[in-house]
């Protein structure tokens, strides 16, 4: 995969700075964001309660847990994407790289290009592949034409899809397969060069061999980007990911995160029993 240089994470200017490739990381691994206490209300209706946990630079995290548990209403916080959908409410704290991400100084464009987001189902804008991907970057600023031809075959490129699309690209990206659209749509995110990716059940809508390329993908961008996905297959989680938190609800508390650890820690030695129980089937 070709390389992607990181901005500055500062979310109130446009000066750039350069960041450590994950094989450089040091001991203990740097936090991209921490998630404090975050209780999160969609108008009176409680999601979330006091979810506290680190979402580690240059790893991948999986969110599991039963449908209704608040996983996807996780990752959409961690971009305030959600308040596009609702009016919403926050306690807690969620930091990116230092910088809380719910002041009223973030610029809320700057903060979505920066953790960039995929959905469940594919969402190609009804434009061509070449201005789907293109999108973004014109949104954020003026480029040359020759910039951007270049931007958009490093995103195709990086997304495993521009040998599939080099000749179509002035074609409707709504002619393409379902797993060419999420690719095409992972493109997108990664051509304003965002340092995290969250996905949110990137691969449900598609059939194992498209799931496939996702997942190999996945393997791919995992070397220049911090990655959170969303998804309810736990052969996929311990597949793609490093670290794995487990969320879920009960009588007593509504969206809570039960445990969160390394992927192999959780899958094999789960410490709490509702996490094992979840994890081999016995509800769910």
């Amino acid at each position: 995969m070709s390389s992607n240089p990181s901005h500055s994470t500062d979310l109130n200017v446009d000066t750039k700075s350069p960041a450590n490739p994950p094989e450089a990381l040091p001991e203990p691994r740097i936090p991209a964001m921490r998630v404090k206490d975050l209780s999160f209300y969609y108008g009176v209706r409680k999601s979330l309660e006091r979810v506290t946990m680190d979402i580690y630079q240059g790893r991948v995290t999986a969110v599991i847990g039963p449908s209704g548990c608040g996983k996807s209403t996780f990752i959409k916080a961690l971009n305030r994407i959600s308040e596009l959908e609702a009016q919403v409410q926050v306690d807690g704290l969620i930091e990116f790289f230092g910088q809380d991400i719910y002041s009223s100084r973030i610029n809320l464009n700057r903060l979505r290009r920066q953790i960039g987001m995929v959905f469940q189902k594919p969402n190609p804008f009804s434009m061509s592949v070449y201005d789907n991907v293109a999108y973004g970057i014109r949104v954020s600023g003026r480029k040359s034409k020759s910039e951007l031809d270049d931007i958009v075959e490093l995103a195709l490129t990086n997304a495993a899809l521009w040998d599939e699309v080099k000749d179509v690209l002035n074609k409707s990206a709504l002619g393409l397969s379902g797993g060419q659209q999420q690719r095409l749509c992972i493109a997108r995110a990664l051509a304003v060069k965002p340092k995290v990716l969250l996905m949110d059940e990137p691969c449900s809508a598609l059939d194992p061999i498209a799931t496939m390329k996702i997942e190999d993908l996945i393997h791919e961008l995992r070397s220049d980007l911090t990655i959170v996905i969303v998804t309810h297959n736990m052969q996929q989680a311990s597949r793609v990911s490093d670290y794995t938190a487990f969320f879920s609800t009960d009588e007593s508390r509504i969206g809570h995160m039960v445990e969160f650890g390394s992927t192999s820690q959780i899958f094999r030695a789960a410490n709490e029993a509702r996490t094992r129980d979840y994890i081999e089937g016995r509800f769910g």
